[in-house]
Parts: structure tokens; sequence; C-alpha cells
């Protein structure tokens, strides 16, 4: 297999491990919104977040290559 994929999947499989770790309830703040969520919840929303962004800023860097 390709050793990108084999990478992809460890740092994947250690996120997943670390989010499960931190269930706790966190209080979030940003500007005037305070929010309650478990922790668990932020981290995958942030990981997902990062992963959509990274594919994206990848798609337009090959759009431009073309």
């Amino acid at each position: 297999m390709n050793f990108k994929l084999w990478l992809s999947l460890i740092l994947a499989a250690l996120a997943l491990i670390f989010i499960i770790q931190n269930a706790a309830v966190v209080e979030i703040h940003f500007l005037f919104w305070t929010v309650s969520m478990s922790r668990l919840i932020w981290m995958f929303l942030l990981l997902v977040i990062g992963l959509l962004i990274g594919w994206l800023l990848h798609s337009l860097h090959d759009l431009r290559k073309k």
C-alpha cells in the first residue's frame, strides 16, 4: 500500500483515540456567544473542518497547476 495512505490511517486512528478520551463538557466562548458542549464533539468538529479546509486548499492548488 501507499505510504501516505498508511500514515493518514495511523494519524486518523490517533486523532480518534485522543478525541474519545476527552469527553468532558466544556464551555466555549467566542465573541458574544457561550456554548457548553462535549469536548469530544468540539474536537471532532474541528478535525472535520481541518480536513475540509485541507481538501479545498489541495483542490485549489491542483486547479492552479492545470
